[in-house]
């Protein structure tokens, strides 16, 4: 039951997902603690390196330019204020450092050099380090990965067919591409989605299908559930239940059953006890820190309280694969290209952005 499979269907994982809880808890516990630890638990510390101002129409998003959602915009921050954010995650018990910026895509330039010396910078701390920066070529995929990169996280979102109805402005096969692209390196693959956008559960049972065919599989999938914020399209969407929450991790982990499954946005909203049933269904990794790029989070002291009392303790950096080598600038095989990709811009209409875009207009004149 355990051994990793690329055919997966709909029907079955909804299955899987729709199993008395019971026994979907006990199916996916014993998964769990045939492929991992299930008393270690990785901590990872997201950081918004730059904040706001993308071009996106993402329906969860607050960083996109064309709601009004009160997020200051920041630029790019500079190598030694990350580096120094490193540090101190380093030292509250995180191994991880996942630096996103709120761009559509990676271009080449000074801004992209800045980033692949924070992925030098912190590599050289002995933390893995990995980057959100939007769509990716090979040739900078391979850049990154030069620098130490450790993953690259290019979420999914929802299943292909939702994906149509949350955002218009990029393709779901961009998605692929990128994925694809970070493949052709060293380079983990960091892969999932959100729940409670308003989608079906047989929504979520395509994203994990989606998933589970790539080859191989992500090596870390995070499972966030929905923050409302205001100003978004999906402000008015209700909480995730925790059940659900609970149902959605314990079914990753049965069809991903080597990856490390995330715990990601949507702590806030839960109890320990809730988020103790996500660590026996299969997670065994979380974001530390006040704040996942601008959306809350529990405090660090909290969660190593909540490790305390369950018993687990922090994974520590390079246990699922070897510490990158890091290439220094001068000493790159792969250079800037100028790179102009076409990534698709669909554009079909989705009434609610249109909606949350056109009061944004209005608030902000």
């Amino acid at each position: 039951m355990s051994e990793v499979r690329h055919n997966w269907t709909k029907e079955e994982v909804l299955d899987i997902y729709n199993r008395p809880l019971m026994e979907l808890l006990y199916d996916a516990a014993t998964i769990h603690r045939k492929q991992h630890d299930p008393n270690v638990v990785q901590v990872s510390t997201l950081l918004s390196i730059k904040t706001g101002g993308c071009s996106e129409d993402c329906g969860y998003c607050p960083q996109a330019a064309r709601y009004h959602t009160n997020v200051e915009g920041n630029d790019l921050m500079s190598v030694n204020q990350v580096k120094a954010q490193a540090l101190r995650a380093k030292e509250s018990g995180s191994s991880r450092v996942c630096m996103g910026a709120a761009w559509r895509n990676v271009k080449d330039g000074p801004e992209f050099d800045q980033v692949l010396d924070m992925v030098r910078s912190i590599n050289k701390l002995e933390m893995e380090v990995c980057c959100t920066l939007g769509m990716v070529t090979e040739n900078q995929a391979q850049r990154l990965a030069e620098a130490g990169l450790y993953a690259y996280n290019h979420n999914l979102d929802s299943s292909e067919e939702y994906y149509k109805k949350v955002i218009s402005t990029r393709g779901y096969q961009d998605r692929l591409d990128t994925i694809d692209n970070v493949r052709k390196t060293n380079v983990t693959v960091c892969s999932g989605g959100i729940i409670g956008m308003g989608e079906s559960a047989a929504d979520r049972a395509g994203m994990l299908v989606a998933l589970s065919t790539l080859n191989p599989q992500p090596e870390s999938t995070p499972i966030n559930a929905l923050v409302a914020v205001e100003g978004t399209p999906l402000e008015d969407e209700k909480p995730v239940k925790t059940w659900d929450m609970i149902r959605m991790v314990a079914t990753t982990r049965i069809v991903l059953p080597e990856t490390q499954v995330r715990l990601s946005a949507g702590r806030t909203q839960m109890s320990r006890e809730g988020q103790a049933m996500c660590f026996f269904a299969g997670a065994n990794s979380i974001f530390a820190g006040d704040k996942l790029l601008t959306t809350p989070n529990p405090d660090v002291n909290e969660d190593m309280k909540m490790f305390e009392l369950l018993g687990l303790n922090p994974q520590k950096p390079f246990t699922k694969k070897v510490q990158p080598q890091t290439v220094e600038a001068k000493d790159s095989k792969f250079e800037a290209l100028g790179e102009k990709p076409k990534w698709t811009r669909p554009e079909h209409t989705i009434e609610r952005n249109e909606v949350a875009k056109q009061k944004g207009k209005t608030v902000k004149a």
